[in-house]
């Protein structure tokens, strides 16, 4: 199920896309400010932002910016201006698409599900993901660390590849354990995920006791190092 951060200020707008939004299979989560938007994001993992260009305590072009120093998820912009400077401005900050206000709802759903199309289809066709010193030949399965091959498990390998796909946002414990659940028939569960993260830390750390990739943000869940931009190639 595709998660979907809605920042939206309207409150009937809010509500009337988050119902239609649910009937497509859709999980949404509100926020009516930059700073809701802002903890959200940064306490949950999402696969897309449907973001208000004008909000009560900011824009959605800052928000925008702030997200793309970290993380590439897509993000789709609502405007109620249809003037040339302002989209382009939006996707020249990073938006993948825009739509403007008002909006026919079906045209509004067929556009978030082909921008999430796509960025599948980008991921799906990368052979190497490069974040910082580490490298993960996707086709391969193989992860390198310099020159050096680091020798996973398909659990420590998903676990990587969870964390890694959402760069300086904060993962809960149970939203990794969503992701992680009867890898390989293996039985996962809170205890077993805190023995994965110490050994993904020794195989990928310089010094695990001091993580520079695997953050712990305590009392909320994990991250992969902030800032530390992934980089997809083929």
């Amino acid at each position: 199920m595709y998660k979907i951060l809605l920042v939206e200020d309207d409150s009937t707008v809010a509500y009337g896309l988050e119902f239609t939004l649910k009937s497509e299979g859709f999980q949404v989560t509100i926020a009516d400010r930059l700073d809701k938007a802002k903890n959200e994001f940064y306490k949950a993992s999402f696969d897309l932002i449907l973001l208000d260009v004008k909000l009560p305590d900011g824009t959605g072009y800052e928000f925008c910016k702030k997200i793309r120093e970290s993380s590439d998820i897509p993000i789709v912009f609502l405007t109620a201006c249809d003037e040339e400077v302002n989209i382009v401005l939006g996707l020249d900050m990073g938006g993948d698409d825009y739509i403007t206000k008002p909006f026919r709802i079906r045209e509004l759903i067929s556009r978030v599900k082909a921008v999430l199309r796509r960025q599948t289809k980008t991921i799906e066709s990368s052979e190497v993901v490069i974040t910082g010193g580490i490298k993960i030949h996707l086709l391969q399965g193989k992860v390198t660390k310099g020159v050096q091959e680091v020798v996973l498990t398909s659990l420590e390998y998903k676990l990587l590849l969870t964390l890694v796909k959402h760069p300086g946002q904060v993962l809960s414990r149970s939203t990794i354990l969503e992701n992680l659940w009867d890898v390989g028939g293996e039985f996962v569960d809170d205890n077993t995920l805190s023995v994965y993260i110490r050994r993904l830390r020794e195989k990928l750390e310089d010094n695990p006791a001091e993580p520079k990739y695997i953050l712990t943000v305590r009392g909320m869940g994990y991250k992969w190092k902030e800032g530390d931009r992934n980089e997809f190639t083929s």
